[in-house]
Parts: structure tokens; C-alpha cells; sequence
């Protein structure tokens, strides 16, 4: 069983772009005629100008422009406005079309059992949640290493298996979220020699203590901030305050990755 849906959006509460609507704006686009663009979707000339009025009616800027004489007798085509809201709405019809495969992924419509569907939309208690683009996917017998560019400029390594990437459908120029937790971040304050692959230098932007731990913020370039949590004690040794600079250190195989 396949599962389907139309991607609808509203403004002011009323229906504004709906498929048919879209199919007659691309139509629009390509012919550069209402009535030959009426014909193409299908639907009658009164049915594509009254979609047309709704639309530039409901926008703060018009989608579709009509001109009328001239030498070549007048057209209709799309404004500025009206291409960047086709090229959005393919945008969000590809995120619509990967939802529905990752629902159908989880669950079994013919069994009835839809109680995996939570998965999708469950909140994730990890306090690092960084997003980056996949650089490269290496692949080993078992494992793949996925090299990340984050929004800072620096790559993160993460290790999962094949089964995941191939889960996932994870590809080269995807954008994923990079997700582990505070603990599984190590600070340094030196130079130091280490196998950890994830070795990012950065400056304490806080530190809040509690009774027994203190988290730490640490900012890596001017987008991305790891935090870490450790031990007071251990805070106190290394000397971390607002203002010094760190080093971190996560292992790549503690890094998972999401879609």
C-alpha cells in the first residue's frame, strides 16, 4: 500500500497554492498564455482566471501579470514573485515526498500497526544538534564514515553503519542534522595528541555550574556551538571560564545522524 498527499498552503486562512493551482502556474509559465495554459492543466478559461484572481488577491504581491496589445497581441506570465513561490513549493513538495517515504519505512498500513509513527516527530533529549551538509560518504564492509561540512566551515566525521545510510538514503550534498550528547564531548585545554577524529578548537561563551557539573558552551567558528558537560572538579583543573579558548573532542562513532 502507498501512502499519498497534496501539499496545500494557506494564507489568511484560505486555501492559497494547491496543486492544480501550481500545474496551472507552471503552465502559465511555459506558455506564457492563460488560455493555452487553461487547456494544458486541464480547466476552463473562467476556472484558471478565477484561480488567478484568488491567488494575487490573497498575496501582498500579484504571482501572475497580464499584459494586454502590443506587437505581439499581450500574454500572461509569471512576476518575480510568482517563479520564487513555484521554486518553494518544489522545495517543499521533495520534503513532503521524503516524509512520506520515511513514514512508510516505519510503518505497516496493511497491519494496522501505526504506533511507530511517533518516531518521526519524537524530541530528541541530546543538547547538540548540528547541521551540515554530507562532504563525502566513505564506505567501509560494515560501517560508513560521513564526513560533514558544518555552517562554520569545519568538518565533523560520524560513523554509522551501511544499513543506516542505506535506511536513511543518505547521499553526497544531503542535509543532515548531526546529533550527540553533552557528555560524549571531551574539553581540553592544551595541545594535545589524540585518535578522537572530531578535534574542534573554540572559545567558552558560559559555563553554568550546578551541584556536582558544569555545562559548558563552547562556540567553534561564528554558527556553531557544542556544548559538554563535566565535572566541577574537572572544571576547576583545567581552568575553563568565559572567554579561554578550548579544544573538543568527539569520537565519530558517537555521532548520530539525522534526516
Amino acid at each position: 500500500m502507498e501512502l499519498t498527499s497534496n501539499l496545500t498552503l494557506e494564507l489568511s486562512d484560505q486555501p492559497f497554492l494547491l496543486e492544480k493551482r501550481i500545474e496551472l502556474l507552471k503552465a502559465i509559465k511555459n506558455y506564457g498564455s492563460i488560455s493555452k495554459a487553461a487547456k494544458a492543466v486541464p480547466m476552463s478559461y473562467k476556472a484558471a482566471w478565477d484561480a488567478v484572481d484568488t491567488m494575487n488577491n490573497l498575496s501582498h504581491t500579484p504571482i501572475v501579470s497580464r499584459e494586454t496589445g502590443g506587437k505581439g497581441g499581450g500574454g500572461t506570465t509569471l512576476t518575480e514573485y510568482g517563479e520564487n513561490l513555484l521554486r518553494t513549493y518544489t522545495v517543499l513538495k521533495e520534503e513532503q515526498k521524503r516524509f512520506l517515504e520515511r513514514l512508510k519505512l516505519v510503518t505497516d498500513v496493511d497491519k494496522g500497526t501505526l504506533k511507530t509513527i511517533g518516531r518521526l516527530s519524537m524530541q530528541i533529549s541530546a543538547r547538540n544538534q548540528l547541521s551540515g551538509r554530507i562532504e563525502k560518504i566513505v564506505k567501509g564492509k560494515v560501517n560508513s564514515q560521513l564526513f560533514l561540512q558544518l555552517k562554520s566551515g569545519n568538518t565533523l566525521i560520524s560513523v554509522i553503519t551501511n544499513d543506516a545510510v542505506e535506511t536513511l538514503g543518505l547521499k553526497e550534498g544531503d542535509d543532515v542534522t548531526a546529533i550527540f550528547k553533552s557528555t560524549s564531548v571531551l574539553l581540553g585545554t592544551g595541545e594535545m595528541l589524540i585518535s578522537a577524529e572530531n578535534r574542534f578548537e573554540g572559545i567558552v561563551e558560559t559555563v553554568r555550574e550546578g551541584t556536582v557539573n558544569a555545562e559548558v558552551v563552547i562556540k567553534i567558528g561564528e554558527l556553531d556551538r557544542i556544548v559538554a558537560v563535566l565535572t566541577k572538579d574537572s572544571v576547576e583543573q583545567l581552568g575553563i571560564e568565559s572567554g579561554c579558548k578550548v579544544f573538543t573532542l568527539i569520537k565519530s562513532a558517537d555521532i548520530m545522524i539525522g534526516k
